[in-house]
């Protein structure tokens, strides 16, 4: 067999094999993207029916109604998942990067064991412990709070250390040993030295700390035992198609779904490349 054959075998099998992944990966978004663009057909639905995918009346209304009807406040649900989302996201970056700091540059008794425990800690599920965290939340007049769920949101975040530290590990120890002969001190690195270099790993942390409250559902659901004004977003679009109702509420529903996850969406594609960042380390900050 000559050279030529060899390689046009070669180039073929390579072609052939990038066709497959290409027609893989084209089937598995059209499979992600079905559920959404379905949603998005029915938010502007006159009316819900099972049988129509394509809805044969439209109609804006559905999106007006979210802040007008006032048996269900969308408005103030937005607002409680916008609010807690934030704080959450601010206390628990500064939590979480202070801690990935500590174990990635601090020597000190006990780190590794410390370390392992968590990673062992963070393989229970969290709702294992939602029963505790309320009536610890009781003892503390918490309860049905918002503050209380704040409270559970920042309350661990110190265990998702593990992505920043990686990040933190690939910042130069002669930048803190540079910084300390010049007089400064540890907090002083952290915040004047490393944390001008880290805006990959802040904005994915920032991502992460805010997506989790806002889409969170079981624990928002337990704090609000009912009280409306309580409630999330998760928490109120499930409430708003769980009474009977679900043939009269459902477009509205998913409007509400639409402008709840064209936000968070636009936010995460506006710092993609900040997330691919932090995510894979980046390079060596000189």
């Amino acid at each position: 067999m000559s050279k030529t054959s060899i390689y046009h075998g070669k180039k073929f099998r390579e072609i052939t094999g990038r066709t497959i992944v290409y027609i893989f990966l084209i089937i598995i978004s059209i499979i992600w993207l079905v559920p959404f663009v379905y949603l998005i057909l029915q938010s502007f639905a006159v009316s819900y029916s099972p049988s129509q995918i394509i809805p044969q009346q439209w109609t804006f209304d559905n999106y007006i109604n979210l802040f007008n009807d006032i048996t269900y406040p969308f408005g103030t649900w937005y607002l409680n998942t916008l609010g807690i989302a934030i704080i959450t996201a601010l206390i628990q970056t500064v939590l979480t990067l202070m801690t990935s700091y500590s174990f990635s540059r601090l020597r000190f008794r006990l780190r590794k064991s410390y370390m392992k425990m968590i990673l062992v800690i963070g393989m229970f599920p969290s709702f294992l412990g939602m029963t505790v965290n309320y009536f610890i939340l009781q003892m503390i007049g918490l309860e049905g709070s918002i503050f209380g769920l704040i409270l559970v949101y920042i309350a661990g975040s110190g265990m998702g250390y593990y992505v920043s530290k990686g990040f933190f590990d690939t910042i130069p120890h002669s930048l803190d040993e540079a910084a300390m002969i010049d007089g400064a001190n540890k907090n002083t690195i952290f915040w004047k030295v490393i944390l001008p270099l880290s805006k990959p790993i802040i904005v994915y942390t920032v991502l992460m700390s805010f997506t989790g409250p806002w889409g969170d559902y079981m624990f928002a659901s337990y704090i609000a035992q009912g009280n409306q004004n309580l409630y999330n977003v998760a928490v109120g679009l499930q409430t708003m198609i769980s009474k009977g109702k679900d043939t009269i509420y459902f477009p509205r529903f998913c409007a509400g779904a639409v402008f709840v996850s064209i936000g968070i969406m636009a936010l995460f594609f506006w710092l993609q490349k900040y997330y691919v960042e932090g995510v894979t380390g980046g390079a060596v900050k000189g």
